[in-house]
């Protein structure tokens, strides 16, 4: 399936509304006082382990703050600011970095923690694909 360059603005700012819902999700569940019952399935598959941990906040502020605010960045530049021609680059090197972070965070989960989060692992996939949808806009506009 080709997406044509002109659709990859409107795909990305609909993905990162997705980011922006999971992520809200998660935050909610990391001030939430009772235990999370849609993402228990035993050790290995435990959001409120990974939400709940010393790793769940940088600096006091919870990941999943960080990760609303990344993807609204995202939606800003994708809706807003998609005529500027320096867009598409600046998304694909934020979104590069969300990448990174994610990977991070997902390493944590698996060595450190040893469980997943399915919220997060749904938040990692989102922003590959905003990654790569964004490096396609870029390449296509650096060549035009």
């Amino acid at each position: 399936m080709t997406v044509s360059r002109g659709r990859l603005p409107l795909i990305i700012s609909l993905l990162a509304l997705v980011g922006i819902a999971v992520s809200s999700l998660s935050l909610y569940h990391h001030f939430a006082k009772s235990k999370t019952g849609y993402c228990d399935f035993g050790q290995s598959f435990n959001c409120d382990i990974v939400n709940r941990s010393q790793y769940s906040s940088v600096a006091g502020i919870p990941v999943a703050a960080i990760g609303i605010l990344g993807y609204a960045a995202i939606l800003l530049l994708s809706t807003l600011w998609r005529r500027n021609p320096d867009t598409p680059g600046m998304l694909t090197i934020g979104a590069l970095a969300g990448v990174g972070f994610a990977l991070y965070l997902t390493y944590i989960e698996a060595y450190v923690l040893q469980a997943y989060c399915i919220l997060c692992l749904t938040s990692l996939a989102t922003i590959v694909v905003i990654a790569s949808l964004s490096a396609a806009w870029w390449t296509g506009k650096r060549r035009a």
